[in-house]
């Protein structure tokens, strides 16, 4: 099971981490990677594959100041994203615009929008509303959850409420749940919390469980999948949080990203340490579940995983499903390597 077919996009010299969909660009298949140089000036790429879908073009690379963290697109305007970035002991977070190219691949330079610039510990990830246009962002740092007011257009950002997790978590990240303006759940070292973002308070949570990454189903409210060390990867409904509803072995090493695909719910993307991404069908956990009850069951011996793409030689950090072409997704391996995959053939049949 496996093999190479991916296409390969060999344009980032540095090594890198983040990968994201650009979700608003209607017209195109279109991501943005950014890299982790410690000693050279970092990348943005913004990638898109070609009409034929049978390349990956640079439509435009920026230089961006620092080493990139985290690196997500804004669901309602392709030309803003945002980073999270580290310069030796310095961290920061900032919304940013791609200038118009005007046929020009190279435009070195980025319009910084906005520095999210209340955090006093290191930031760890800034999260968007998935759903359509939202005037709120979330930050979120070692410590603490920040709620923000947004206007990209006159480069402001207010912070509206801001609470610590207290000191026994530390946190390493968040995602917004897409049914939900005021849901958010944030990973930390021990646990998952659900916060309300009316309140900042923290409304539940999931213990004694380290999440590595987390992603709402975009289909189903209260359903949730974490890549998790140990288990591996495991599906949950939020309304039954006592145990999870399955779980897959998830990878030889760390899994250390997981992702929902947008359009077909029961498709999962899982990338790891053992230089592999994984695709899992979920289509048989949950339906029938009714009560709370241990995995252990005669329905879940089916092998959940429809296939293992082995296009690399170093870890992979980065997935991202394509919004407008549900069937692709593409994935950076450490070593900068972007590699687009097409899963037709495992599409569910109608």
């Amino acid at each position: 099971m496996g093999g190479s077919t991916g296409i390969v996009y060999g344009g980032l010299k540095y090594q890198a981490r983040c990968i994201a969909d650009v979700s608003a660009d209607p017209d195109n298949t279109s991501f943005l990677a950014g890299t982790l140089s410690l000693r050279e000036e970092n990348e943005v790429h913004l990638i898109r594959m070609s009409t034929s879908g049978t390349e990956l073009v640079c439509e435009g690379l920026f230089y961006h100041p620092s080493e990139i963290w985290d690196l997500k697109s804004c669901p309602f305007d392709p030309r803003i994203f945002s980073t999270v970035f580290t310069s030796g002991e310095t961290h920061g977070a900032s919304l940013w615009e791609i200038p118009e190219l005007c046929g020009q691949s190279n435009a070195p330079q980025l319009k910084e929008l906005v520095s999210l610039k209340e955090h006093s510990f290191k930031i760890k990830c800034v999260v968007w509303w998935p759903t359509g246009k939202h005037d709120k962002l979330v930050s979120i740092d070692d410590g603490n959850l920040f709620l923000w007011s947004i206007d990209s257009s006159n480069k402001t950002a207010k912070v509206i409420s801001q609470e610590s997790v207290g000191m026994l978590h530390s946190l390493s990240g968040g995602v917004w749940d897409p049914h939900d303006r005021n849901a958010i759940a944030a990973m930390s070292d021990s646990s998952l919390q659900f916060w309300d973002l009316r309140s900042m308070k923290k409304a539940s949570s999931i213990e004694h469980i380290h999440v590595r990454d987390a992603d709402y189903n975009p289909k189903k409210q209260f359903m949730i999948v974490t890549a998790e060390d140990g288990p591996g990867i495991r599906l949950w409904d939020l309304r039954m949080p006592k145990f999870p509803l399955t779980e897959f072995p998830g990878h030889a090493h760390w899994t250390w990203a997981v992702r929902y695909n947008p359009q077909y719910d029961e498709l999962i993307l899982s990338a790891g340490t053992d230089s592999a991404v994984n695709l899992w069908s979920a289509s048989s956990a949950g339906d029938d579940m009714s009560s709370e009850s241990p995995i252990e069951s005669p329905t879940r011996k089916i092998d959940p995983l429809l296939n293992s793409y082995k296009d690399y030689e170093d870890s992979v950090y980065g997935l991202a499903w394509s919004s407008r072409e549900p069937s692709v997704f593409a994935s950076l391996s450490y070593d900068g390597r972007v590699v687009a995959e097409s899963v037709k053939p495992y599409l569910p049949r109608n």
